[in-house]
């Protein structure tokens, strides 16, 4: 196809906006419903290779929609930290698509229809945080994901995802609006430009209280990000259907989050400044408790998606401390930690997800033995495992290599000691899950025991994943060259 690079981009934030249409229109014939949304997200995944490869070559690639009024308005722009979040949102959204149709069609669930729908919305919105070319745009898009996933949360209409949903709309938003909108509002008035800028926007005369101010409102605004005190909608929203949790933890919401700290952190406020400012130490060792206290939660949850929800705050933390330590390691680290969770925690979803629909246990407890029943889904979440607590061959390995690599060269010392106890605590409540499953002592006497794996389509969505983990170890090139990338202009490292 040869269709202009600023074409494509608009169109990877309006292409799933159109699929809406032939999904509701098709609804009637699941078959069709559901090539749709596999060849959307097919067309999608090649509009954001083409961008990646425009930007490797050094293309400038920018879109500006309209303004709202005179310097504020909906604009698009391609950075390495954006196309980093696109290329993981992209494919994602591509695979779990596919587990989706096997959960939602083995699980017998109602109103697939409108989950394909608002899944479709939900990617738009990811597309438009990831390429936004400020803080306003950013911001409009980011509400659009909150509101789009909510009636994914609440899809199983009881009470209880009723109850799940108001606390997840609940936070997101009350945070939004008096944290980060109020956090971009002062930004505007400070600095006089919302814009994405190398090395930030502030001069070099700010006043560094007024400075710290703003970065804990950010901070405290991106609710997404889940930091503690303000992590309490992400274990509410698992009572939502398994594609989902996978969708907010891996693909969507949760990324989004820490994408925005990112973001925010290298491209509006700068290492420089963000390494003098008196609010940067207290939100470290916020994050660092984040990330302790959330691991010893998941080790007490006997129900297995409660226990993966815990260990997302507990990694999105580690992330959020990577863009805090003002240290190029600590970015390239916690950007490439973007891509190593998503593909790990994304396979441990999918694999409780067809522990449930196969064998229709959602407690630890309950799983003894169960590796020898489906030793495809525990092989692959014993691998995933591994990619979380950042051992080989796993690519988690590496991004956590980098950001251990940024606290000693911040000097953070309780930092790197928390991520290693947290690394150890990671241990303690993942790897006796697969244990369990295939220790000799709980395999099988029944003579007529047969094996019962997820629905194919579950399956080998979560095998591939799983092998992505594994790749992303011997291969971790391309997203380390994009997470270098962030710290300079595009213009400078790919020598245009």
């Amino acid at each position: 196809m040869n269709i202009p690079l600023e074409v494509m981009l608009q169109l990877t934030i309006g292409l799933p906006l159109f699929a809406v249409a032939a999904i509701v229109a098709s609804g009637q014939k699941p078959n069709l419903r559901e090539a749709v949304t596999i060849g959307t997200s097919l067309v999608l995944l090649y509009f954001v290779v083409s961008l990646y490869h425009g930007l490797t070559q050094g293309e400038t690639i920018n879109v500006h929609w309209f303004d709202i009024i005179p310097g504020l308005g909906l604009n698009f722009k391609i950075e390495p930290l954006g196309m980093l979040f696109a290329l993981v949102a992209s494919f994602l959204w591509l695979i779990t698509t596919i587990y989706a149709i096997g959960y939602m069609r083995g699980n017998n669930e109602k109103n697939q229809t409108r989950f394909f729908s608002f899944f479709a919305i939900a990617i738009s919105g990811v597309m438009g945080v990831a390429f936004a070319a400020d803080l306003f745009t950013l911001f409009i898009f980011y509400e659009v994901l909150t509101l789009s996933t909510y009636p994914l949360v609440t899809h199983a209409g009881t009470e209880r995802a009723k109850s799940g949903g108001r606390v997840y709309l609940g936070i997101l938003l009350s945070t939004s609006i008096v944290f980060f909108l109020l956090a971009i509002i002062l930004t505007w008035f400070t600095a006089g430009t919302l814009d994405f800028k190398a090395g930030g926007v502030f001069d070099s005369e700010v006043d560094t209280t007024l400075a710290s101010v703003i970065l804990i409102l950010f901070v405290f605004g991106i609710g997404k990000a889940a930091i503690m005190p303000f992590h309490r909608w992400l274990p509410a929203a698992m009572v939502a259907p398994t594609p989902v949790s996978a969708l907010l933890h891996a693909v969507a919401v949760v990324k989004a989050g820490v994408f925005t700290v990112l973001k925010v952190c290298v491209l509006i406020f700068g290492l420089d400044l963000l390494a003098i400012l008196p609010g940067t130490q207290f939100l470290l060792y916020l994050a660092g408790f984040s990330v302790l206290m959330a691991s010893l939660i998941a080790l007490r949850q006997d129900n297995l998606k409660a226990r993966l929800a815990y260990s997302t705050v507990s990694q999105l933390g580690y992330i959020t401390i990577g863009a805090l330590l003002a240290t190029s390691a600590g970015v390239i680290g916690g950007s490439m930690h973007i891509a190593m969770h998503a593909f790990g925690k994304i396979t441990l979803f999918f694999c409780a997800g067809a522990i449930l629909v196969a064998a229709g246990k959602s407690k630890i407890s309950e799983m003894h033995g169960i590796g020898w029943q489906m030793p495809i889904t525990m092989t692959a979440f014993f691998i995933a495992s591994l990619s979380i607590i950042g051992v080989p061959p796993a690519g988690g390995t590496w991004s956590k290599w980098f950001l251990v690599m940024g606290t000693m060269e911040a000097g953070q010392w309780i930092l790197m000691a928390v991520l290693m106890i947290s690394s150890l605590l990671n241990i303690a409540y993942l790897l006796p899950i697969p244990c369990r499953a295939f220790l000799p002592k709980h395999k099988p006497v029944n003579e007529n025991f047969t094996m019962k794996e997820a629905p194919l389509p579950s399956l080998i969505a979560l095998s591939i994943t799983a092998i992505a983990c594994v790749t992303l170890f011997i291969y971790p090139q391309p997203l380390y060259e994009l997470a270098e990338a962030i710290l300079k202009t595009t213009e400078t490292f790919y020598g245009k």
